[in-house]
């Protein structure tokens, strides 16, 4: 068992060659259905100006995300390696997933993630754990969207007011299953502190830049409000962490 586990490399080759078939097939449906909506926005009589401006502001308006991606793909790689979460990232994984799902795995299986993961199992388990708890979101969603997408307008179409409580109460629900999580930490003492910190501080971030979204008219940052709160965030816990005694 000892030698499996140390042959065992979440950098290996075959894992990168496995992450550069994936992303290479991404890309190239990407680049397939751009140039099949180009040929068809040229059919219909766009002008080139309309088309280049089309393109080059969706191109800018991906970088938001694209932050959102990086992060996560480096958070996962510290005990993951890198070609597995780029994998999860590049094509339908979210850090707010797919890193509770690895935490809640390893804390199942009583390791720690403070590094990086050679025993294969541990590695399969997280990994299984990752796809199996997605899937319901993929096979799900075609066929219960239209009903929902029907229940959410007709909400709206009667009360617009409580249409917008409802969607804030759902995406409420949601923070609160991911603060649990944070909160949780707290009987570990100063240490369990740090990720409620890390979660003021992000929280502050984005309450700052709401409000120079809203005072100063600066619309483009609301895409990029996230990324920007989360690299907050993370900046803080690098430097506040010795403060924690971690």
């Amino acid at each position: 068992m000892n030698k499996t586990q140390a042959a065992f490399d979440p950098n290996s080759a075959f894992m990168y060659a496995l992450a550069v078939l994936v992303i290479v097939f991404v890309l190239a449906q990407s680049i397939y259905f751009l140039l099949r909506a180009l040929r068809r926005a040229r059919a219909i009589g766009m002008d080139r100006a309309t088309l280049s401006k089309t393109v080059g502001s969706t191109a800018l308006f991906t970088l938001a995300p694209a932050f959102s991606i990086l992060l996560g793909v480096v958070t996962l790689a510290k005990f993951l390696g890198l070609p597995l979460p780029w994998i999860r990232l590049s094509v339908i994984g979210a850090i707010t997933y797919e890193l509770p799902a690895a935490t809640s795995t390893a804390n199942a299986l009583g390791i720690s993630l403070s590094e990086t993961i050679t025993d294969p199992k541990v590695f399969s388990a997280i990994a299984w754990v990752m796809t199996l708890g997605i899937l319901p979101s993929i096979v799900l969603t075609p066929v219960l969207i239209k009903g929902i997408q029907r229940g959410v307008v007709k909400i709206q179409s009667k009360d617009k007011a409580w249409g917008d409580i409802f969607m804030t109460s759902l995406f409420m629900g949601m923070i609160s299953a991911f603060s649990g999580m944070v909160f949780s930490h707290i009987r570990e003492g100063l240490p369990g502190l740090l990720p409620i910190a890390v979660l003021a501080v992000s929280a502050i971030a984005m309450c700052i830049c709401g409000l120079i979204v809203k005072k100063a008219n600066a619309k483009w940052l609301e895409n990029y409000a996230m990324p920007f709160s989360m690299l907050i965030g993370m900046a803080f816990a690098a430097i506040a962490a010795p403060a924690f005694g971690l």
